[in-house]
Parts: structure tokens; C-alpha cells; sequence
């Protein structure tokens, strides 16, 4: 009797944080693992921290929609036909005042965040709908895309936008037996937190949530959130206290949350 095939997980922006963990997070599982990234270097070393032989890595501009379909196509083969499992993860971070921000720093993250993970969630779907039932579409939200907060218009906008996508395709692909999710984190140990997040500014974002006395979660939680996605059945996956807070009380006290926003934008002079 052959043995059955491996299942199989491909994941964007593999070449560094959210991205590599999932990556070290199913590999110890037996998965096969694909990650997709612009940084070759990120990527090899990824490769090098899994554990097996089951992986594969493929250079990929997620804003590119040919080459999604050139990047899919290429790891199902080297998987052995199969795609169980995306993970819409890469994205960057931009902040700062909406009439601060230069056109091309506002259309780096639109077209990073939102317009690849379309492109992803298009190119993959035969792919999931040949492994379905039980194959399934994680996009990587964020706590920002729970409420939006100042200085973060145009990221809390992709955010809100990767949400949205989940609950349509939700819908969308149900009757082809695909699931469809958002995993939401708020501030997590990767690299992402040692930028500025914004070019005016020389403070790193990891200062300023420390200041803000908020906590900083670490990168595994989110992996395991991701593994728990894939084997249940939610539509939204919170990750860290912030997020949780934040959704609770955008639900139930949404009027403290703008107050809390306002009185942030007058402290920052905006």
C-alpha cells in the first residue's frame, strides 16, 4: 500500500517572522512546506531551520499575478500535486498623517496587502478546490483591521480589506468545501516591529508599544492560531490580548474606542 501523500502548505513573506514560524510551526508537523518571499536570503534560511526534507522555496512578488500562477503551479509539483493549505501572510506596515504620506508609499502597501492577497486567493483556488474538502485560505489580518487608530489609515485600510476578502470568499468557495479565514494579531516579536513604520520618524514601532504599555506576543502564538484555523472551522482568529481587547470593546463599547482615538491624535498633534 503507497503512502498517502504529505499535506501541504504554501506561505507568503516565508522569509522572515509570522511568515517563518508558521513555516518551522508545520514543517515539525510533517507538512510539506512552500514559502514564497522577495528575500532569497530570508528564504534559505528559512529553509535551513526546518526540520525534514519536505520543502520548497520560490521567489515571488506578490503583486505580480503571472507569476502566482508560475510560483503554485511549480510548488504543487514539487509537493506531488497537491496544495492543502495558503497563507496570505506577506504585507508590510506603513504609518504616519494620511497628508503626510507620499503617493507611492500608499500605493506599496495597497498593492502588497490587498491587491496580493486577491491575486494569491485567485491563483490558489484550483489548487485548493483539487485538495477540498478540508483545504483552506488564511489570510494574515491585523489588530488594525479591527479598528482603525491614527496614523494608520492606509495600513488599517488593507487590514480591514484582508477581513472582508475572508468573509466573502467564506461564502464564496463554502459550497466547494474550501474554508476561508483572517487571522488578526496585534504587536508580535518579529522584525516588522524594529521599523518606524514610518519614514518621518526614527523611533521604532517595538519603543513605542512598549511605551504604550501594550504587550508584545510571541511569534508562535500566531502559528499555533494558524494551525487551529486550518483544523477548525472560525471565520475571524484573534491573536494577543490587544486584539482581544480591541475587538471586545469595538463591539460592545465602541464609543470609548473613538474617544481613545481622538485623545491619541490630539497627544501625537493631529
Amino acid at each position: 500500500m503507497s503512502e498517502a501523500p504529505k499535506r501541504s502548505i504554501f506561505i507568503t513573506g516565508g522569509g522572515s517572522g509570522i511568515g517563518r514560524e508558521v513555516a518551522l510551526y508545520f514543517g515539525a508537523r510533517g507538512w510539506f512546506i512552500g514559502i514564497a518571499d522577495i528575500n532569497e536570503q530570508g528564504m534559505e534560511d528559512t529553509l535551513g531551520l526546518i526540520e525534514g526534507g519536505f520543502k520548497y522555496a520560490h521567489k515571488l512578488d506578490v503583486r505580480d499575478r503571472a507569476a502566482w500562477d508560475v510560483a503554485l503551479e511549480a510548488f504543487s509539483t514539487a509537493a506531488g500535486g497537491r496544495i492543502d493549505v495558503m497563507v496570505n501572510n506577506a504585507g508590510i506596515g506603513t504609518g504616519g498623517a494620511l497628508v503626510d504620506l507620499d503617493v507611492e508609499e500608499i500605493d506599496r502597501c495597497l498593492d502588497i496587502n490587498l491587491r496580493g492577497v486577491l491575486y494569491g486567493a485567485q491563483a490558489v483556488y484550483p489548487h485548493l478546490k483539487k485538495t477540498a474538502p478540508g483545504s483552506a485560505l488564511v489570510n494574515i489580518a491585523s489588530a488594525a483591521g479591527i479598528t482603525g487608530g491614527t496614523g494608520m489609515s492606509v495600513y488599517s485600510a488593507t487590514k480591514f480589506g484582508v477581513r472582508g476578502i475572508a468573509e466573502s470568499l467564506d461564502a464564496e468557495w463554502a459550497p466547494d468545501g474550501i474554508k476561508a479565514c483572517s487571522v488578526c494579531p496585534s504587536f508580535i516579536d518579529t522584525p516588522l516591529l524594529d521599523g518606524t513604520g514610518n519614514r518621518n520618524s526614527n523611533e521604532p514601532v517595538r519603543d513605542r508599544v512598549k511605551q504604550a504599555g501594550l504587550e508584545i506576543t510571541p511569534v508562535v502564538e500566531v502559528a499555533e492560531t494558524i494551525w487551529d484555523a486550518v483544523h477548525g472551522d472560525g471565520l475571524h482568529y484573534l491573536v494577543g490580548k490587544t486584539a482581544k481587547q480591541l475587538n471586545f470593546a469595538k463591539r460592545w463599547m465602541p464609543g470609548r474606542i473613538r474617544k481613545q482615538n481622538r485623545a491619541s491624535a490630539a497627544l501625537l498633534g493631529k
